[in-house]
């Protein structure tokens, strides 16, 4: 027999435990009547007008018996009877969730009756663990409205009988927190009024009771225009009187007490830092402090009481829970401790009026006690330090959004925002792990655009839950909204923004206005300098110290430049700029905001201009404004440009997209231009692209048509470097035409060389030396004269004009050692290397490209070092020296796989197979050699195939393939250029690895 529910969703278990409904609404509607109902007739009239309350079929009353046909066939062994007045479904009490529910109920009613209440009190709290959530959630038939209703009263009639019996069993410290819940749900109830009055009295906190009452009172009269009934006068007088409303079935002694809120069961990680908390304050010695400080919404109470509860053996007298309200209206210390007094056993006349006295009298009923005292939301240092116990055994855990640093020998642990997967986590327990494992990547935009806070998840997670078809994108595309994020984030009592407030509200004018210039920066790693630039007033040191200590600001130590970072969650940076909307006008913040780009443009500036220029891309020089910031803070910042970069890359690579969203498009391609000094030169290719193509858009959308170009002109550059030739060199093309139209020649120029190295890689050397000659010509300025004349020189090698590309390597490295920069003599070596080697110059090859190896290795030029080995190993090829060869080419693969440069680190696999075949092992070789072959097809290097295929046609030779070696070796002939000296002197140098080394 299953088992059925509804006492929450509509729900029918089979006995293995797989939970199943009905699939038409008629069946599932019929299905819920019947079980309402259960073991009772129910006739066909109200049956027909449950399944069609408008107007039923003509053949409703065969319809009707197919519908309970089609039930029974479903599920095994359920009994619906037919009898004279309708129909009847016939179900045990254990296989109904309802009758469960009124049998326990029953039976707590007859155990209370009995006097004994701690039965009574088991009895309701399994029938009240029944209930899944609302009757029939889910399922709204109008026909069962009647019959909803009056089974929420029952179930709220049942739990306030079970709140009688755990009262008068002395388990008021248990209650607090769940009569509270149950009165936000029904405030009119004077009966749950009335029972958390006498909970909060009994825990000792006569102020919150009374407030409950006056609560009460306030909502009667303003709602219904009554009074409080007889029962809630009488608790409210003996509450006055300080005297116990219902007195205890059993007395209560006051220790053990637990004051503590209930534990929260969809608690998400947090694992670490309780282990932490409780090896700190269950170490056994003195009185250890500890608190537990983060911004608002990170859940620092929730790890309270959730240490709280794991550490309830290690102080076996029991857990204050003290409510401090530091955020919003710190409550009054005298009050506190004459609450903590009365809970502790100490009332009327010998509770002091003196505060210092109370301080006392507490601190002397916890002597020599084992007792946990959690003080939540502490509004400062003050606040606390009369509520500290004197004697060793009892321990403090104290929350605050403050740091509270002037409180002296406390630990403290800074609450960071959850992990990734600690948010996906709790996202599953509130919106179901079915439906966030179904979305997955729009649940992880949610948690992102939650910045991970565990409040901010809470919301958004409690809103799914609420609204099941509610499609998770849809909620996460709201989200990404800023300007309507924290309108998003609020649901009943909860909301981010007013946590928010509450912090804001409680800072200095100065701070303030720090707080909302903070907010006009998009970033949310700050350093210093970034900081102090948006504040811009004397006082900021002052101001960011109090945002520190209010934690709306976090300082995250110091970066590997000396230079102090601040971190901003992004919930509190929107909040911030929410304010600055409301406060300032736009003129005040686009001023700020150029000022803090200005300084970073400088920064970026200065830093691209020490380091070695890579990028093969003008660098612009006009708009770029002074300096805003302290020569000597400069100075320290960019001693090492390359970490400075480093340390600002995200920041950086962001700040490009918000000045091409404000329209500040020239700004962001001078920063783009600077950054990419460091990207193009470390290889990271991925932020460059992203970038230019965020401008380029941008551009496009602005219809300004140069930046485009530039843009484009880059990603032109990225295609090239990934060795996609074809695609590089059609970029390369269409960009040149539209600067030469725009009449921006010396961009031009850099294009055009870029053009001709491309097309050497696509064995067009003669339309190469043409780009690169008309380069030269339009070259302004030495860096692109100097590009033009190394891609001639490539040219001229595979036109086989060898001592005229050696006259121009000459050229090249004469200037690059008078420019005393290792990284252009470096490349200067490597070029002449190879044309004295095309030359049969061999000897001075291999000492030139030695020499060029040890000088790019002093350098962070890793790109042109993997070249520079690469041309090592062809070199030793030549020379037979094949161990040094097969090294060297490893050593070149390993850095141009780490940087991402396919076309070079396949060149060097394919000399590395060659060797395998000189080592017997061509079989291992031909599949390798076959996948280098396809790469290099689909990039559409002829040269780079025709040199694959020569090395594989020795492998199948190797293994005996006659057939495909001479297949391999046609087409290799057919790829053959006339005169290029570079394919034919490389073909010889890779074979030479094909063959077996010498005994």
């Amino acid at each position: 027999m299953p088992r059925f529910g509804v006492l929450g969703p509509l729900t029918i278990e089979d006995p293995p435990g797989r939970r199943t409904t009905p699939r038409g609404d008629h069946q599932r509607a019929l299905l819920a009547v019947l079980l309402l109902n259960a073991n009772s007739s129910v006739p066909v009239d109200a049956l027909v007008e449950t399944l069609w309350p408008d107007t039923p079929p003509k053949s409703y009353s065969s319809n009707l018996h197919t519908y309970v046909s089609r039930l029974r066939a479903r599920f095994a062994g359920l009994e619906i009877e037919r009898d004279p007045h309708g129909y009847r479904l016939v179900v045990a009490p254990a296989d109904l969730d309802l009758l469960s529910f009124r049998e326990a109920a029953a039976a707590g009613k007859a155990a209370a009756r009995a006097g004994d209440p701690a039965s009574a009190a088991g009895h309701y709290r399994r029938a009240l663990a029944e209930w899944r959530g609302p009757v029939l959630s889910g399922l709204h038939i109008p026909r069962l409205d009647a019959d909803v209703a009056r089974l929420e009263s029952e179930r709220l009639a049942a739990f306030e009988d079970c709140v009688d019996a755990e009262l008068s069993d002395g388990r008021h410290g248990e209650l607090t927190g769940e009569l509270q819940a149950m009165i936000t749900e029904h405030p009119l109830r004077e009966r749950l009024a009335a029972q958390l009055m006498i909970a909060l009295h009994r825990a000792g906190r006569q102020a919150d009771s009374l407030a409950v009452h006056r609560d009460l009172r306030a909502t009667l009269v303003e709602e219904l225009g009554v009074e409080p009934g007889a029962e809630v006068r009488r608790v409210h007088a003996a509450v006055l009187r300080g005297e116990d409303p219902v007195p205890s079935a059993k007395a209560t002694p006051i220790f053990p007490i637990c004051q503590l809120p209930p534990d929260i069961a969809d608690l998400a990680g947090r694992e670490s830092e309780i282990a932490k908390l409780s090896g700190l304050l269950g170490d056994g010695t003195g009185v250890p402090v500890a608190v537990v400080t983060g911004e608002p919404g990170a859940g620092k109470s929730t790890l309270a009481v959730a240490t709280a509860h794991r550490l309830r053996r290690s102080f076996p007298d029991g857990q204050l829970f003290v409510p401090l309200a530091g955020a919003s209206d710190p409550r009054d210390l005298s009050d506190v401790l004459g609450d903590l007094l009365r809970a502790l056993g100490v009332t009327g006349p010998a509770i002091p009026d003196d505060v210092e006295a109370r301080a006392a009298v507490y601190r002397g009923r916890l002597a020599d006690r084992r007792v946990l005292v959690v003080l939540d939301d502490a509004a400062s240092p003050e606040q606390v330090r009369a509520l500290l116990p004197g004697t060793p055994g009892t321990a403090v855990l104290i929350t605050s959004r403050r740091r509270l640093s002037g409180l002296a020998g406390a630990d403290r642990l800074p609450l960071a925002p959850l992990s990734g997967a600690e948010a996906m986590t709790l996202l599953a327990r509130l919106a179901g792990p079915d439906r966030v494992g179904a979305e997955r990547a729009d649940a992880e935009r949610i948690a992102k655009a939650c910045g991970n806070l565990p409040l901010a998840l809470r919301i958004a997670g409690s809103r799914l839950a609420m609204r099941p078809g509610l499609p998770l994108g849809k909620l996460a595309r709201r989200l990404e909204d800023e300007v309507s994020r924290l309108d998003e984030l609020q649901v009943s009592d909860l909301q981010v923004r007013g946590s928010i407030a509450l912090s804001y509200q409680s800072l200095s004018p100065a701070a303030r206005r720090a707080f909302r210039l903070i907010g006009r920066c998009r970033t949310l790693d700050l350093p210093a300098w970034a900081v102090t630039t948006l504040i811009d007033d004397e006082g900021a040191d002052e101001a960011i110290d109090e945002l520190v200590e209010a934690s709306l600001l976090e300082a995250t130590g110091l970066d590997p430049t000396g230079e102090q970072r601040f971190r901003v969650h992004d919930l509190v940076r929107v909040f911030a700029t929410e304010l600055g909307r409301e406060l300032e006008t736009r003129a005040e913040r686009v001023a700020t905001v150029a000022k803090v780009s200005d300084a970073a443009l400088c920064l970026a500036d200065t830093a691209a201009r020490r380091l070695p220029r890579t990028v093969p891309m003008p660098l612009s020089e006009h708009d770029v404004p002074a300096q805003p910031l302290d020569a000597e803070l400069v100075e320290r910042l960019l001693r090492d440009p390359g970490t400075w970069f480093s340390v600002e890359r995200a920041n950086l690579v962001s700040a490009v997209s918000s000045l091409c969203a404000v329209g500040w498009r020239r700004k962001a391609l001078l920063v783009l231009e600077r950054l990419s000094a460091y990207l193009y030169l470390h290889s990271h290719y991925t932020d460059m692209r992203t970038s230019y193509e965020t401008l380029r858009d941008a551009a496009r959308e602005a219809d300004d048509r140069h930046i485009a170009v530039i843009a484009d002109a880059n990603l032109a550059v990225l295609l090239h470097v990934r060795g996609e030739y074809e695609r590089a060199a059609e970029g390369y093309r269409a960009c040149s035409k539209d600067l030469a139209e725009l009449g921006d020649l010396a961009t031009r120029a850099w294009v055009e060389t870029n053009l001709a190295h491309c097309l050497v890689g696509l064995g067009r050397a003669g339309e190469s030396l043409h780009a690169a000659t008309q380069a030269r010509e339009m070259s302004t300025v030495e860096d692109s004269g100097t590009h033009a004349r190394r891609a001639e020189s490539a040219a001229l090698h595979r036109l086989g004009k060898i001592s005229e590309a050696l006259e121009i390597d000459r050229r090249i490295l004469a200037q690059a050692r008078e420019s005393a920069d290792d990284r252009q003599l470096g490349v200067a070596l490597q070029g002449l290397s190879w044309s004295l080697m095309l030359d049969g110059r061999q000897e001075e090859a291999l000492a030139t490209i030695e020499e060029s190896v040890r000088v790019l290795r002093r350098t962070t030029a890793k790109s042109a070092l993997a070249k520079a080995l690469r041309t090592q190993g062809a070199i030793l090829a030549g020379a037979g020296r094949r161990d040094g060869a097969v090294k060297a080419y490893e050593n070149a693969r390993r850095l141009a796989g780490a940087l991402e440069e396919r076309p070079r680190e396949l060149s060097c696999t394919r000399a590395i197979a060659a060797s395998w075949i000189g080592d017997g092992r061509a079989d291992r070789a031909i599949p390798v050699l076959h996948r280098c072959l396809d790469e290099f097809r689909a990039m559409g290097g002829k040269p780079a195939t025709g040199l694959t295929l020569h090395v594989l046609r020795r492998a199948y030779e190797a293994v005996g393939e006659t057939e495909a070696a001479e297949a391999a070796g046609e087409e290799a002939k057919r790829l053959e250029v006339p005169h290029d000296a570079n394919a034919s002197t490389l073909v010889r140098l890779l074979l030479s690895l094909t063959e077996p080394a010498p005994a």
